[in-house]
């Protein structure tokens, strides 16, 4: 049964295994090429399910996976997805200085682009790595032409999150659009209710109540967020990991294609930039 007819966004941050945050202390970036690679085939695997759906979603993508894997951007733009950017290297955006942030972003853009050939107007940052101390990235996104961020997560977290926040788009005074992903407000606490680790650890039907309650009592399109490795329980182990980390990353990954396929099934998806970009035209939001 679908819920209340609300489109929500479905969108798919695309990067391969050894390249999430919470590995970064065990893998160096000079070690990513010997890695195995995985995320062509976990992307040609999420299209297959979106086709087998009529879903189009929005595909937020490293520009280093762009640059060794141009077929899948290639399809993504093909079967009428949004191709969005998710910086080049996967380097939070609060460890950069806005000088390099700027050239992270501007390149992401103009490779994705070109191998694409349509306009990337999306960025989201690695990590939701975007916060009350570097509100000045907002600025870089809009001078290099992007028309909205999905960098904000509202909540309090370890490695990232802005609880007090906005829980729903908003423009900003440059311009840009900011699409934090979807929380639920509960007992005056903001709780994840938008996907990743979230969507793995805790049972479907709760997922699919938070998001439900957001579209029926917000009146508000939900953000949902995975990662192609999030479908791939064949993936490397990594050795050598804290127990935090490893319960974090592999955490019912066996679970999660099954629960997607219940969740396109349960809802309505559709692109960002369809979704929240009219509100920029049309001067809402903020």
């Amino acid at each position: 049964m679908l819920a209340p007819a609300i489109t929500n966004a479905l969108t798919i941050d695309v990067e391969d295994y050894f390249q999430v945050s919470a590995f970064a202390p065990y893998i160096r970036r000079d070690e990513w090429e010997t890695r195995e690679c995985r995320v062509e085939r976990n992307v040609n695997r999420i299209l297959d399910l979106l086709a087998e759906r009529q879903t189009q979603a929005t595909f937020f993508t490293l520009g280093w996976v762009a640059e060794r894997y141009p077929q899948i951007v290639r399809r993504i733009v093909a079967e009428g997805h949004e191709l969005a950017s998710h910086g080049y290297g996967h380097e939070r955006a609060s460890d950069l200085s806005p000088e390099a942030f700027t050239a992270d972003v501007t390149r992401a853009k103009k490779l994705l682009e070109d191998l694409g050939g349509t306009a990337v107007q999306g960025y989201r940052a690695p990590s939701f790595s975007i916060g009350s101390s570097n509100l000045w990235a907002f600025d870089v996104l809009a001078r290099t032409g992007h028309g909205y961020s999905s960098s904000i997560y509202p909540i309090r977290h370890d490695h990232y999150g802005m609880p007090d926040s906005p829980r729903f788009a908003y423009r900003l005074a440059n311009g840009l659009l900011e699409i934090p992903v979807t929380t639920l407000r509960l007992a005056s606490r903001n709780l994840p209710s938008s996907g990743g680790g979230y969507f793995r650890l805790l049972p479907y039907a709760l997922s699919r109540w938070m998001l439900r309650r957001v579209n029926r009592e917000d009146r508000e399109a939900a953000v949902f967020y995975f990662h192609p490795w999030e479908i791939d329980p064949g993936q490397p182990r990594v050795a050598g990991i804290n127990a935090k980390t490893r319960f974090r990353h592999y955490v019912n990954i066996d679970r999660t294609e099954a629960r997607l396929q219940h969740l396109l099934a349960d809802f309505r998806w559709g692109r960002m930039d369809q979704i929240f970009l009219p509100r920029l035209r049309n001067g809402a939001g903020g």
